[in-house]
Parts: structure tokens; C-alpha cells; sequence
């Protein structure tokens, strides 16, 4: 079974194309959500976490203080880096015990999260698949889905590598404009992906 990774920066509108691949019947581990998961429920995680920014980064019922890590972190990357290495080798443990547990029937299973180029986490995985979109439509599309000021949203892209230095790396390519139809895509790539598989 082989291991595809599907990323794409904030806005580019990975979750839908995800579910499209689901449909088709292609396992989806969301990363980024067990990430949080982890950070609120894995005991040892949470003291790690502690330790490196406070007990203010979680709130007095044990949810995470998002506002204060992101302020501790952004102005921080040192500390972003640092967090990230204390999160992923728990998520990375989760996802190939996940993926043990699937259909081996499948083709391939996709692995979804924001940071897989940056974290070069992709290099471990059989594909990538890259999600584009035209800046302005992801600017308009997080200021909508997160009550986000156009400077915030700006901010959080700027903290992402450019959608070109993804797309240099990918495998395949979804171009998310709201004109392409992306069911066509993902069934093309989809099927090249299972092509790949047989051989």
C-alpha cells in the first residue's frame, strides 16, 4: 500500500479535495487534527509542551491556549521548531499505526497536512500531491472561514513556504481555482496513482 502525501497552503482548500478522495474510497489521515488531538490527550506530550512554553499554554480545563502558543511561537521560530519536534514523531508513530490498520486492498492511503514540505516529512512518503490556489481566493476564503482581518490572514501565509517551492516538489497537482473542475483532477490523479500501484 503506498503512501501519498496531499498538502497545500492555508486556503488552498486541501480538506475538500480530501473528501472528493474519500468518496473514491482512499483512506485520509488528517495529520494536523491529530496534532491537536495529541497536544490536548498524550500526558507526556502536554508536560513536553509545558516545559518548553509555560503552563500558560494550556487553559485551566487543559485546552490548549492557542492564542498564547501562537503568540510564544511565531515571534519565536526557534520555539516553533522545537515544538514541532516534540508533536510530530508522535504523530508520525500514530499515522503508521494507522495505516497498518487499513484495507491493504487500497491502492493507497493519503496522509493530509499543511507543514509536509517544510517539515520534510513528504521525503518519507511514496508521492506528493500539491493543492494550489490563486493567493487572493485563499486571502478571501480564510478571512470568511476564520473571522480573520486581510493582515492576519497575510501573516499566517507569510509563515508558509510559497505555493512554487511546494509544487516544485510535487508528485501531482490539484489546482483549487473554483473554475477547474476538481473532481476531474482528483480522478486523474487518482488513477495514476493506482496505475503506479500495479506495477
Amino acid at each position: 500500500m503506498k503512501k501519498i502525501g496531499i498538502t497545500g497552503g492555508i486556503g488552498a482548500g486541501k480538506s475538500i479535495v480530501c473528501q472528493i478522495f474519500e468518496v473514491l474510497g482512499i483512506p485520509v489521515f488528517y495529520a494536523d487534527q491529530e496534532a491537536k488531538w495529541i497536544m490536548e490527550n498524550d500526558p507526556e506530550v502536554m508536560i513536553s509542551i509545558k516545559v518548553l512554553l509555560g503552563s500558560e499554554a494550556y487553559t485551566k480545563s487543559g485546552h490548549l491556549n492557542r492564542m498564547w502558543i501562537s503568540n510564544q511561537v511565531f515571534t519565536k521560530p526557534e520555539m516553533l521548531d522545537q515544538l514541532q519536534q516534540i508533536v510530530h514523531p508522535e504523530v508520525h508513530k500514530r499515522f503508521e499505526h494507522w495505516t497498518i490498520g487499513q484495507d491493504h486492498e487500497k491502492p493507497y492511503v493519503l496522509e493530509e497536512a499543511a507543514l509536509l514540505v517544510e517539515n520534510k516529512i513528504y521525503l518519507n512518503l511514496d508521492a506528493l500531491i500539491v493543492v494550489t490556489c490563486p493567493e487572493e481566493i485563499r486571502i478571501q476564503r480564510v478571512m470568511k472561514r476564520d473571522n480573520l482581518s486581510r493582515a492576519q490572514v497575510l501573516q499566517k501565509i507569510n509563515r508558509q513556504l510559497p505555493e512554487e517551492q511546494k509544487s516544485a516538489v510535487a508528485d501531482y497537482m490539484i489546482v483549487n481555482d473554483g473554475i477547474t473542475s476538481l473532481t476531474n483532477q482528483v480522478l486523474e490523479v487518482h488513477r495514476k496513482i493506482c496505475n503506479k500501484s500495479r506495477y
